[in-house]
């Protein structure tokens, strides 16, 4: 799972927050229609917003248009000022999985949203918003464009190659990671290529080429998001014991949400559900956390879990009534068909689906399974046939892929 790989750090360095591919997990407002609040002074209070928000208890507007219309006074609209903010914006919803966030984001940038002329970096920050929606077509042509009038915008070519990873276009990703370079930045260009590389099966080479990142830089930050790749390149070799230890090794350094979750599922996948739960006790109830911890929950044999599983129900309701298009969040509502609901023709619907969206290698996981369970050769077949072309190489696909024989 990569809805996120680690990259938030690169804030440090290129002075611009990253949204990976995957973390993006959805996080929908409480349930029930929007009040027009009318203060009675302008001194009265209406939210106290917490500095980093942890769960949904915290209220706000119902969706993303609300935020942006009801921030538009109060958010900054000089360039810097609009930009800092939309940076802090962006680094709560990463960390919390708070999708607000997004929306608030937007809202400091909506001076110069989808505006040709905007200037790159905020630019760039709205190719990031659109990331943590899950608009990947729409984010892919605004760096683009952004691109091409600053080529050597260390940021935007992180970004494109992470978007391009996560459409398993593996060659584009090379080319952005090459640009990376280009602009002066070399660890994150060579972490940036050894990630794209392990993804078409140079698990060796990567794993050495990260050990020595790791060892080459002093900041905890940069070697836990490092280690997380590592531990992922491992994962798909195969390695899960020494998966788990990088997995480990990166969350001692710096926790995190996406982190957590990869290593949730390296556990459930390893039949620990127990751990698995225990990994996940203190993320906030993102709906990618809420169906990991149903799933072990089952496994366990607990009957909460059809709380969990009710909760997420009503998460996908949401999205309805608020407009959303629950085809963005397509993995999630795969997985929770699979692993929770066992309908396995459903999951594969939506694991389809899924895939027109976003072909990392969990992706391609829930699509194979799927067609196992569902017993449909033709689906099974394809997706195949599909994953062949696009050069991935994950020694789980290719297990699942062998025994998958309906």
């Amino acid at each position: 799972m990569s809805c996120n790989n680690k990259q938030a750090f690169i804030v440090r360095l290129v002075q611009c927050a990253v949204l990976t591919t995957a973390v993006c997990q959805f996080q929908p407002l409480a349930a029930g229609p929007a009040k027009n609040l009318q203060p009675a002074t302008d001194d009265v209070v209406l939210e106290v917003l917490p500095s980093i928000t942890r769960s949904r208890t915290a209220r706000s507007m119902s969706d993303t248009r609300q935020a942006v219309a009801a921030s538009s006074v109060a958010k900054p609209v000089d360039a810097n000022a609009a930009t800092a903010q939309a940076r802090q914006d962006i680094a709560v919803a990463r960390r919390t999985g708070d999708t607000r966030y997004w929306g608030r984001a937007q809202a400091a940038l909506q001076p110069w949203w989808n505006r040709p002329d905007a200037p790159v970096d905020i630019a760039v920050l709205q190719a990031t918003v659109q990331q943590g929606r899950h608009e990947f077509e729409a984010s892919r042509n605004i760096l683009t464009a952004a691109l091409a009038r600053a080529p050597k915008h260390a940021q935007g070519w992180l970004n494109l190659a992470a978007l391009e990873r996560l459409s398993a276009r593996y060659p584009e990703s090379l080319n952005a990671c090459d640009a990376v370079a280009r602009a002066g930045q070399a660890l994150y260009a060579q972490a940036c290529q050894l990630e794209t590389q392990s993804l078409q099966g140079q698990y060796n080479s990567a794993a050495q080429g990260l050990q020595m990142l790791i060892a080459q830089t002093p900041d905890a930050g940069q070697q836990s998001w490092l280690y997380s790749l590592l531990a992922e390149s491992q994962e798909r070799a195969g390695q899960m014991p020494a998966a788990a230890n990088a997995y480990q090794r990166s969350l001692k350094l710096d926790a995190d949400l996406y982190t957590a979750i990869a290593y949730s599922d390296l556990l459930l996948r390893s039949n620990k559900p127990q751990q698995a739960l225990s990994a996940l006790a203190t993320l906030p109830d993102t709906d990618a956390v809420v169906l990991r911890r149903a799933t072990a929950l089952k496994r366990l044999g607990d009957t909460n879990w059809s709380t969990a599983r009710a909760q997420l129900k009503d998460y996908s309701a949401e999205l309805v009534r608020r407009g959303d298009d629950p085809a963005l969040h397509g993995r999630e509502l795969a997985l929770a068909a699979l692993w929770l609901d066992e309908d396995a023709p459903a999951a594969l619907v939506l694991a389809r689906r899924n895939l027109q969206l976003q072909r990392e290698p969990v992706d391609w996981w829930v699509a194979l399974q799927s067609a196992q369970m569902a017993r449909d050769a033709a689906a099974l077949a394809e997706i195949r046939t599909a994953l062949l072309a696009t050069g991935l190489q994950d020694t789980r696909l290719a297990t699942q892929a062998t025994k998958a024989r309906p």
